[in-house]
């Protein structure tokens, strides 16, 4: 992933040079933790073309779909540029859509070949989900549509403050997530984001977590969830960006 003008973008150049021939997978995650970066229909068939290219199965992590701030009901996914025979696994949660962390319940969508496969690793690895978690994925399912149009819309108002707040502080360079609920911003002559956040919990109250808890080229950024209630998000945005605009 890089970052510019436009935001977060996959660098299809330096994806296909890292395939080698121990190669078995491409793992995807979107909408993105922590990037919010979400792949477009050309994005998705560009993997896709590589994974047939070399032969790789692609695991398709589409927890934050629903979290999606373009048009339609959900984010672009592989299911809409696949052919059956296409070699991917879709992973999916209730933890996000119904505020279900925690319970560690989910499924996956994957072709019926694998259906042994899968059984087995389930069965020596969790045996199963307990009864009653499934009673409330099948509840949420059903029932919990417009619990899922709650959060989405709270996530969308909770964008639209997190980037109005920090973009008036001139210091934090950033693009508008197009999924997931997490604003990741960098904050123009800060070089120790860690150092920053414990900062922002003693002056502001306020905990983010630093990029370097997401790996190597996080390092210069700072992630925001804004999946809160809007009055809770403005104070603690506010106090944030009156850190932020103090250092300055």
């Amino acid at each position: 992933m890089s970052f510019g003008n436009d935001g977060w973008s996959l660098d299809f150049d330096r994806l296909s040079a890292s395939v080698t021939p121990r190669t078995r997978a491409l793992f995807v995650v979107t909408p993105s933790n922590p990037t919010g970066w979400t792949a477009t229909d050309e994005d998705l068939a560009a993997l896709l073309a590589l994974a047939r290219r070399h032969g790789l199965w692609i695991i398709a992590d589409e927890t934050y779909a629903r979290f999606w701030y373009g048009e339609g009901p959900r984010a672009p996914s592989f299911n809409d540029v696949m052919d059956p025979k296409d070699r991917i696994l879709f992973v999916n949660t209730f933890s996000k859509n119904w505020a279900m962390t925690g319970w560690r319940i989910g499924w996956i969508a994957a072709n019926p070949a694998l259906g042994q496969v899968i059984e087995n690793m389930i069965q020596y690895s969790t045996s199963g989900v307990a009864q009653f978690m499934q009673r409330a994925a099948v509840t949420a399912i059903e029932r919990g549509e417009s619990f899922v149009t709650h959060l989405i819309e709270r996530a969308r108002r909770g964008r639209d403050i997190a980037c109005d707040v920090l973009g008036r502080t001139g210091r934090c360079r950033f693009v508008p997530p197009q999924g997931a609920f997490y604003l990741f911003f960098k904050v123009d002559g800060e070089t120790d984001t860690r150092r920053l956040v414990m900062r922002l919990i003693d002056e502001a109250n306020v905990g983010l977590a630093p990029g370097t808890a997401f790996g190597a080229g996080g390092q210069q950024f700072v992630r925001l969830c804004f999946a809160r209630n809007a009055d809770q998000l403005e104070a603690a945005v506010s106090r944030v960006a009156a850190v932020i605009s103090r250092a300055a």
